[in-house]
């Protein structure tokens, strides 16, 4: 249901956003469905993905971000913790999150807590489209890439799920040299994958293991799960060659049971069981450049049909469940 409400106001520390564009992603289908229910608490607004202009700072706020197009990640790090003074503002302890603690963007205005801390500038020549998947999707799968699973030039890699965080996943293990197989139950999605660069599609069943360990003479070096199910965490451990990684990104909440993992397999082969969860905001320099220097190219990963209005929205997130996913589908909350 769309309604209105108050324009919010920038909070000690925080800002506000005039969203421009406002990503769809399955975490906000999970919150729809009750899987957070410890911190959704309806009525509720949804949305953790966004691109737009600062438009209030609040008290102790750099000035300087007024009239800045910004994005900002999914976790709102609280910036004064050790966890964040480490740099890990990712997990910190104290964070919020818009869509599900906080009013998330499917809304004109969003709120930035810690703004000086979360917000990040876009490059002027960065389109606010392709901005608007950076908080979640693209940030998640650039850090599971690059820090997490520590992709190098010729790592076989297999993706699991070509949603929007496999798909960017895909992008960015293909920037990095890496020969990579993507996996999925839509063909559609799997020739996205294919012209963003992976080597090979493969259709998810029970024996994908074995067809990854033959098709790469031993098992890949790197499983990224970017789906989130007990059937695809544990066929991503197993379809590992020895002293393999193994990333969780999909997301594994109780209500989708538990995961039966093969920790004997682990010890035995030296496996890496790695999560991850986003990535902080001082570490969005790298993925920026990347972009701007066309050596990431995010365009193929939208979803090809028009942004949604607010009401169609509404109509969209609780159909997530059951529809395949075309990459990245965006909202305009103005139109």
């Amino acid at each position: 249901m769309v309604q209105d409400s108050a324009t919010p106001t920038a909070p000690p520390g925080g800002a506000v956003v005039r969203v421009a564009a406002s990503g769809l992603c399955r975490s906000d289908w999970h919150g729809w469905m009750g899987h957070d229910s410890d911190i959704v608490r309806f009525p509720h607004v949804p949305g953790h993905e966004f691109a737009g202009t600062v438009t209030e700072v609040g008290a102790g706020v750099d000035l300087a971000w007024l009239g800045r197009a910004v994005t900002a990640p999914f976790v709102f790090a609280c910036g004064d913790c050790p966890v964040c003074r480490a740099g890990d503002g990712q997990v910190c302890p104290h964070q919020r999150q818009p869509g599900f603690t906080d009013p998330g963007s499917f809304a004109e205005f969003v709120v930035v807590r810690a703004a000086d801390t979360n917000l990040v500038a876009l490059p002027d020549d960065l389109d606010p489209r392709v901005a608007a998947g950076l908080g979640c999707r693209v940030a998640t799968a650039y850090r599971a890439v690059t820090a997490r699973a520590r992709v190098r030039v010729g790592d076989r890699v297999l993706v699991i799920g070509c949603g929007g965080v496999g798909l960017a996943a895909i992008a960015v293990a293909v920037a990095a040299g890496a020969d990579v197989i993507a996996v999925d139950v839509d063909e559609t999605a799997l020739a996205t994958a294919r012209s963003l660069g992976a080597a090979d599609g493969l259709v998810f069943d029970d024996h994908l293991a074995d067809r990854v360990h033959e098709l790469t003479d031993g098992g890949a070096d790197v499983a990224i799960d970017a789906l989130g199910s007990p059937a695809t965490a544990r066929t991503g451990v197993l379809a590992l060659g020895r002293r393999g990684r193994h990333v969780q990104v999909g997301l594994l909440p109780p209500a989708a049971g538990v995961a039966q993992i093969p920790m004997e397999r682990i010890i035995g082969w030296e496996l890496e069981l790695l999560g991850s969860h986003g990535m902080a905001a001082c570490d969005y320099a790298p993925m920026l450049d990347d972009l701007s220097s066309g050596g990431l190219v995010l365009d193929a990963l939208l979803d090809p049909r028009p942004p949604l209005t607010l009401e169609e929205a509404a109509e969209a997130l609780p159909a997530m469940g059951r529809t395949p996913s075309r990459g990245i589908r965006l909202i305009d909350p103005m139109a």
